[in-house]
């Protein structure tokens, strides 16, 4: 049963991994505008409902294929019934592979909004890769979360990690992709809607970033999911278990970059380390060799951290890694102010999950 079919599940929805404020936003860290909207991405391009352009020139094409440039625009496209913004790097050339990042919103965000937020259209111009934000519309669900929590959409050919997965072919009809360096990170819902993605679809994404979400399956129905954000989800073993099942034929170790505040009332602290433990198991299963874990302690605008890494076997690159971030809340580390669920103090989590990104092609 999806959120939008009862309205007493709306409520549900409203606590359910992601919302976690009335629509005054009065939970927002930033203490932005009231309705949570900028209208504009980071890069200055349109909201998906259309108007405007990028201020270099490159514009906004609807549904549009490659157009002479494109660079540093922001197009509106359309995929599986659902609109998506493509950010193209001011540098982008034709004909040169470049990384893919598909960036899943939270409940009550849009692409737009999220952009603006994450600022991660400026890291992609600065390395030079592309960005898609799917939307989750209303009609999928009312409050506009992922669906993490249904099982139907837990598994490889489910409708939404299907449309998350099949985008990633919808840009490279138009656009040269990397397909070994195709990435997915989210905020809450959508980041757990990437540990979906990241198990059921490990042969297009080779690495995930999680922003305060949760293990694989952590939850089949809106109470488990309301429990699991509240205080955690199921033995990460089991969860570990039922995600490389999940990967079938496809297996492989994936690489997991994960931030989590300790002073968030909206998905426990609890889900940071039991993500990282549920893909312990999982890379393990599917072959990788988890080597040491060192813990670390960071301070970063204004905010103290502990890192801890797993290393990958024996290699100099590591396969985990966990930021919890103390005193944050349910905002994303390092944001910008013009979106919504953000804090501007912390470790840059935009800036980390590329740096992450780039070292762990597929």
């Amino acid at each position: 049963m999806r959120c939008l079919v009862a309205p007493a599940l709306v409520t549900a929805c409203l606590a359910l991994v992601a919302c976690g404020s009335s629509s005054s936003q009065a939970a927002r860290d930033d203490g932005g505008a009231p309705d949570g909207r900028t209208g504009v991405s980071d890069s200055g391009g349109p909201s998906p409902e259309g108007g405007g352009s990028s201020p270099d020139g490159g514009g906004t094409t609807p549904d549009g294929s490659a157009q002479p440039g494109d660079g540093g625009a922001v197009l509106t496209r359309t995929f599986g019934g659902r609109q998506y913004l493509l950010y193209v790097p001011a540098a982008y050339a034709a004909g040169t592979p470049a990384p893919l990042v598909v960036m899943l919103h939270g409940c009550t965000q849009d692409p737009t909004d999220f952009a603006a937020g994450t600022q991660m259209n400026a890291h992609a111009d600065a390395a030079g890769f592309l960005v898609a934000y799917p939307d989750e519309p209303t009609s999928a669900n009312l409050e506009k979360c992922w669906n993490w929590f249904l099982p139907a959409d837990q598994a490889r050919g489910g409708d939404e990690p299907a449309i998350v997965a099949g985008l990633v072919g919808d840009v490279a009809k138009d656009y040269s992709v990397d397909a070994k360096r195709v990435f997915a990170a989210g905020l809450s819902a959508g980041a757990a809607m990437a540990v979906v993605v990241g198990a059921t679809y490990p042969d297009v994404f080779a690495a995930i970033g999680v922003h305060s979400g949760l293990e694989y399956a952590a939850a089949t129905s809106v109470t488990a999911a309301l429990s699991a954000s509240a205080s955690g989800g199921p033995d990460p073993k089991a969860q570990g278990d039922a995600a490389f099942a999940a990967m079938g034929a496809q297996g492989r170790p994936v690489p997991v970059i994960v931030f989590q505040g300790d002073a968030d009332s909206v998905v426990n602290v609890t889900n940071g380390t039991q993500v990282v433990a549920q893909w312990n198991e999982t890379d393990t299963r599917a072959g990788a060799m988890p080597g040491a874990r060192v813990a670390t302690s960071g301070m970063a605008g204004g905010k103290s951290y502990t890192h801890t890494t797993y290393a990958n076997g024996s290699a100099a690159s590591t396969l985990l890694e966990l930021y919890v971030v103390h005193g944050l809340s349910h905002a994303w580390s390092g944001g910008s102010s013009a979106g919504t669920f953000t804090d501007p103090n912390g470790p840059d989590a935009s800036a980390l999950m590329w740096q992450f990104f780039a070292s762990h092609g597929r």
